[in-house]
């Protein structure tokens, strides 16, 4: 490990692997942001870049999320000096007469999402909040929190936090409203799709908010209501447990996962599902296999360098980087990851920490799922895991929506790049992406698909970048190669661009990376292999010429500088078939002789043929596609 990728912080050098392993980790964790905590101990200013709920409301957001590593920690035996400011905070920011009141709240207010932490910390830690208040001032922290029962919340996982709340106040023995509870799971059951898979919202995309959102909560509920709704509880349970046999496969043997969908700045909340699942004793995998999965994510991210020089998180993937947060981060965003410890309120007795740690079970190469749009698949002896995506019918307004939901594969490796601008392929960075052109440098990208169709030799979708440009896209999975194919029938001029793989160019130590090698070739072929792997793009049939492109910096998740491997063509009103196969492998010593295994097309008829050798992909070794 290169001595600066963590910054440097303390708890980079956290093993983790006990229960006092994590409890120093969330004191760890925390402990930086005594500083910023203000005179009455209710809020936490901790930057000045604010989002579209105003700082005001930040600060609450810095004050609560902190209670999701807290009430845990607490509750299961440990200790921070943070506790203290923390009941003084609830005691000032529920009374209306203190200058940091928390203030009235009103529908959709962002206020409704940090309530849930309250909720969650009675719930876990009664006797050490509940039990520390007086009689007013539990008044007071009723009459706040009840508020949310009388919102409106927007129609996705924002039901949850209601009943949350409401669970909290009734195991405190406090007034709660059932009848709002009620209401707001009979509707989260609208959302549910199949297999253990919800959308988030009617019609919306399947992404992390079902682990860490969803399914988290529903496994708290399990838990704390198991007697009072036994039937509710099973069924929370019976779906986590389907939903876990899918979820897995987008975990690699070093903890990393697959980057895709949007809030992805809360980082280690990737596996607070499967803290959630220890938590309700749900055993789908052994209690070691769940202490792996947790453990060994931990520690992949407390390798990166999220953290700023003062020990606070920041907003980003695997370093600071605001070009791909959301419009609904603040400076305190990041600290729902603190969800991850909540196995930290079980037992020093219990298997979860006395069991040790499992790694991941033999899992299949490939695994098709439906109701998230993709088709996984991986290879484990260099333990690089990709997603093909079919694409989605609707798209939502959250930033950069195309990047993060719309291209073709995601990898746990190589992560996806996100446009600084839409001017020239350099701000673009059209990794993993077909972006279309009228000559004018300017691109265009799937937003959307207007059908789609996945199983596990290939994918399809079709999509309109421009009401008379219709694209059909095929793609075959494949590891280390897969092959694209795009049916391009349009009634303008059109530049095309093709980008593979994108390849970190530098270490975050600052070193220079001495073996990068890259190389193109102008009849169609181009690649790029150093210490980050290989990555390559090959055009099979089309026209067209090959390149390297250098997107500009931080517009990838995980490299602050990379390649991007691209192809790139033009055409005249009509049809256009392009077939590009890309290559991708962490391992770049293998590059030389899996580059000899280059997938291959032939058109037979009114088919196009296309080859994969089994040392080159493993799976979709051929396939034809009628030429219309």
């Amino acid at each position: 490990m290169h001595k600066l990728k963590s910054g440097g912080q303390p708890v980079s050098m956290n093993p983790l692997r006990t229960k006092a392993d994590l409890q120093l980790a969330v004191r760890q964790l925390t402990e930086p942001l005594l500083p910023y905590y203000s005179e009455g101990s209710a809020r936490l200013h901790l930057g000045n870049h604010t989002a579209a709920y105003g700082y005001r409301i930040a600060e609450l957001e810095g004050f609560s999320r902190v209670l999701w590593g807290l009430a845990p920690l607490v509750a299961g035996g440990g200790s921070s000096e943070l506790w203290e400011i923390a009941l003084r905070g609830i005691r000032n920011g529920t009374n209306p007469g203190h200058e940091e009141y928390w203030g009235q709240i009103g529908n959709y207010n962002q206020t409704i999402v940090e309530m849930a932490a309250f909720g969650y910390t009675l719930l876990l830690a009664p006797e050490m909040t509940w039990g520390r208040l007086s009689e007013q001032e539990r008044s007071r922290l009723v009459e706040w929190l009840s508020q949310i029962n009388g919102c409106q919340a927007y129609d996705c996982n924002w039901l949850f936090f209601a009943v949350l709340v409401n669970i909290g106040l009734k195991k405190a023995g406090a007034p709660y409203d059932q009848e709002v509870m009620e209401r707001n799971l009979e509707r989260i059951e609208a959302f549910y799709l199949s297999d253990g898979w919800y959308a988030d919202g009617a019609g919306g995309h399947s992404d992390y908010y079902v682990p860490f959102a969803f399914h988290y909560y529903g496994l708290i509920y399990a838990a704390a209501m198991e007697e009072e709704d036994p039937a509710r509880s099973q069924q929370y349970k019976e779906r986590a447990a389907r939903f876990a046999e899918k979820f897995i496969h987008w975990f690699a043997p070093d903890g990393s996962a697959i980057p895709y969908g949007r809030s992805l700045t809360y980082r280690f909340a990737q596996s607070a599902f499967w803290s959630a699942l220890a938590y309700a004793g749900v055993e789908v995998y052994p209690m070691g296999m769940l202490k792996g999965l947790v453990l060994r994510n931990l520690r992949w991210w407390l390798a990166q360098p999220i953290f700023q020089s003062d020990g606070l998180l920041s907003v980003g993937y695997s370093y600071p980087n605001m070009i791909m947060s959301e419009g609904y981060n603040s400076p305190a965003s990041p600290y729902w990851a603190l969800k991850t410890f909540l196995p930290l309120v079980l037992g020093e007795d219990h298997p979860f920490w006395q069991e040790k740690e499992q790694p991941l079970p033999v899992l299949e190469k490939l695994c098709v799922q439906p109701e998230p749009h993709l088709v996984l698949f991986r290879r484990e002896e260099s333990g690089h895991v990709l997603a093909f995506n079919s694409g989605h019918p609707a798209s939502n307004e959250h930033t950069h929506t195309s990047a993060k939901y719309e291209k073709f594969v995601y990898s746990n490796h190589f992560g996806f790049s996100v446009p600084r601008a839409e001017w020239g392929l350099g701000q673009g960075a059209y990794d993993s992406m077909l972006a279309l052109s009228e000559g004018d440098n300017l691109f265009r990208v799937k937003r959307r698909s207007e059908s789609s169709r996945l199983g596990g030799n290939q994918l399809l979708t079709e999509w309109k970048p421009w009401p008379d440009v219709l694209v059909k896209t095929w793609i075959l999975p494949g590891l280390p190669w897969h092959v694209r194919v795009h049916r391009i029938k349009t009634g303008r001029k059109l530049d095309a661009a093709e980008g593979g793989f994108a390849l970190g160019l530098e270490r975050f130590d600052g070193q220079a990376d001495d073996g990068y090698t890259a190389a193109r070739d102008e009849r169609g072929w181009a690649r790029a292999a150093g210490f980050g792997g290989a990555s390559g793009i090959s055009l099979l049939h089309g026209s067209g010429r090959a390149e390297l492109i250098y997107p500009q910096s931080n517009t990838n998740l995980l490299n602050p500088r990379t390649v991007i491997p691209t192809v790139r063509s033009s055409m005249e009103p009509g049809v256009h078939w392009i077939v590009t196969a890309v290559y991708g492998e962490l391992d770049s010593s293998r590059w030389h002789s899996e580059w000899e295994c280059m997938p291959s097309v032939n058109v037979e008829g009114n088919k196009l043929v296309i080859k994969m050798s089994e040392a080159g992909s493993g799976f979709s070794r051929s396939a034809a596609i009628n030429i219309e």
